[in-house]
């Protein structure tokens, strides 16, 4: 139960700056009502809301919030309490829910120079709750996936048809490519070696023959 006492002795932390981000929206409301119950019940609601209006800074958010001021000195703001101040920054600070953000995400998430087992992994924590499932969700997972990876996939005897196989898959073949490329550039080392020999399997003999 919370406590309702002016000048409440019990130390209260106050809200972090509000710079206008949506992630930020629940934390700074919550902080902020918190702080109200706890330390400012008895100010007048005029007094709340100007103390709420005082966290809020920086960039856009400034601008909004001198709006706003300019606003309540008109008597135009339906703005009368610090609970419609927050449903307010709510609305036009738009805090998505979790699977929106989610879908968000998957929009643009992508392998790049990553491994895919680094994509796959993101991928798979972002999907998770986003509200996708099936061939909706295997098409965004392809759709960022290294194009050669995905062409070969696809065009594969028995391409995968599940989203699980998909990933398992594009992990080995992105693994088998990568230690391939990387034994290629040791064997064009090797050969380009005096006396080298570009078969690193007696290799080694066959330049102490030659010496």
């Amino acid at each position: 139960m919370f406590l309702h006492q002016q000048g409440s002795r019990i130390e209260v932390a106050k809200p972090q700056v509000f710079s206008g981000k949506m992630e930020e929206v629940s934390t700074f409301i919550n902080a902020t009502r918190l702080y109200i119950r706890m330390k400012m019940t008895e100010e007048a609601m005029t007094t709340q809301v100007a103390w709420v209006l005082s966290y809020v800074q920086g960039g856009v958010v400034e601008v909004w919030k001198d709006n706003l001021l300019d606003e309540l000195a008109k008597g135009e703001s339906e703005v009368e309490s610090a609970e419609q101040l927050f449903t307010k920054i709510r609305n036009d600070f738009r805090e998505t829910s979790e699977e929106e953000r989610k879908i968000e995400q998957l929009r643009t998430i992508e392998q790049r120079e990553r491994t895919c087992n680094e994509y796959v992994q993101e991928f798979k924590k972002v999907a998770r709750g986003s509200g996708y499932e099936g061939r909706p969700l295997i098409e965004k997972f392809k759709r960022e996936l290294n194009g050669a990876i995905r062409r070969k996939l696809a065009e594969a005897e028995e391409p995968p048809t599940t989203i699980g196989e998909w990933q398992e898959r594009a992990v080995r073949l992105d693994r088998n490519q990568r230690q391939s490329r990387a034994e290629e550039r040791i064997l064009g080392r090797n050969a380009a070696r005096p006396g080298g020999n570009v078969c690193q399997e007696g290799g080694h003999m066959e330049e102490e023959k030659g010496r």
